[in-house]
């Protein structure tokens, strides 16, 4: 049984390799790559690149989507091994360090936004980051480890999506029908406009009722940690990691139909589609890293997932960014005068300054945690 877990095997690199592959395109990697496609591609971009490299505008899915999934993802795949310290103590003790992880998320959330230490309650927004979908999430899929075993975790996953499909699809509100999945009209955003009032960030980007996807995602993590957690051998862990990912990406694309994919809305055909992909990419990881042992290449991703955090905050937050800051004036002069290569230069100087003080941080072992 591939959800055994005694006796426990050493940790996978799977997980760390894989959070630092996500937190490298998303804190600069993206910009990078697209500049070196850019030069080798004649100073444009191919049609299939630049459609993949941006976000959905509503309905679709492209791979620029999977980025905030993954993160959440990876959040649930690690709790197995978070969580086991627990084991054997009072749940109080959990619950304790569960909410004061939730709450710093979310307060972190805010921080990223731009606007918690402005004192202007008009410019406040409550939920706007995936920081604070992470908190979400976590809070879910922690009550779940907590009481419910690996079915009871599986069970609460897909009955998080049926209820919030079943509540998309078919609750009215405010005399429009359920089932609307319109940009500006739909129950979710209904809801956040609702509940939040002044502090809604005004994009259609949906966040309070969406939890249930966000805790559903988690919980699929979940399940990945358990199979990296097992004491199955490699290659029946990649079988089981495999058969889900396809499994989700089948169940995702059959959804699709009734309920369109629709990353802002996290509807549960989009949590499954992603959820497949996600699976996959933990697969891979689990047969490069584990499997084949290429440590020398996952030892940067293993650095920059180390302190995920750390970076997304840096690199995120208004005013600390490098690209805005630090790096225009340490590379900006360089980049132009390189011609053609002006952006590989800059974004490569970029994220070798991310990278320089990721692995001074990792080698005076200094990680920043919740």
């Amino acid at each position: 049984d591939c959800m055994n877990e005694s006796p426990r095997p050493p940790r996978s690199l799977a997980i760390d390799t894989l959070r630092g592959l996500d937190m490298f395109f998303l804190t600069g990697g993206l910009a990078l790559v697209t500049a070196l496609v850019r030069v080798f591609h004649g100073g444009s971009l191919p049609d299939w690149y630049a459609r993949h490299a941006v976000h959905a505008n509503w309905e679709g899915f492209y791979a620029w989507d999977l980025v905030m999934p993954l993160f959440i993802f990876i959040v649930g795949a690690s709790m197995p091994y978070a969580f086991a310290k627990f084991a054997g103590t009072p749940k109080t003790r959990a619950y304790g360090r569960m909410a004061r992880r939730v709450v710093l998320l979310f307060l972190l959330g805010m921080v990223v936004q731009g606007n918690l230490l402005s004192f202007e309650p008009e410019r406040m927004k409550l939920f706007c980051n995936t920081l604070q979908a992470i908190a979400g999430g976590y809070l879910i899929a922690g009550i779940c480890l907590l009481h419910t075993g690996v079915r009871g975790q599986l069970v609460a996953a897909f009955g998080l999506l049926a209820a919030y499909w079943a509540l998309l699809r078919f609750v009215p509100y405010d005399g429009q029908p359920g089932g609307l999945f319109l940009p500006g009209n739909n129950l979710a955003l209904f809801i956040d406009r609702l509940l939040e009032g002044s502090w809604h960030d005004g994009t259609n980007y949906t966040w309070i009722l969406t939890n249930l996807a966000f805790g559903a995602l988690t919980l699929l993590g979940v399940m990945g940690g358990h199979v990296l957690r097992s004491s199955s051998t490699n290659m029946r862990k990649l079988a089981v990691l495999c058969a889900a990912g396809c499994g989700c990406l089948l169940a995702g694309w059959a959804l699709s139909f009734d309920t369109p994919m629709i990353k802002r809305l996290f509807t549960s055909s989009m949590t499954l589609w992603s959820a497949g992909w996600c699976y996959l990419l933990l697969a891979l990881c689990l047969l490069l890293f584990d499997v084949l042992r290429l440590h020398r290449l996952a030892f940067p991703l293993a650095v920059i997932g180390s302190n995920a955090l750390f970076v997304y905050l840096w690199t995120e937050t208004p005013g600390l960014s490098p690209e805005h800051s630090l790096s225009r004036a340490l590379f900006g002069g360089l980049a132009k005068q390189s011609g053609a290569w002006g952006e590989v230069v800059f974004y490569a100087g970029n994220y070798a300054l991310i990278g320089g003080v990721l692995w001074l941080l990792y080698r005076k072992k200094v990680f920043l945690k919740v």
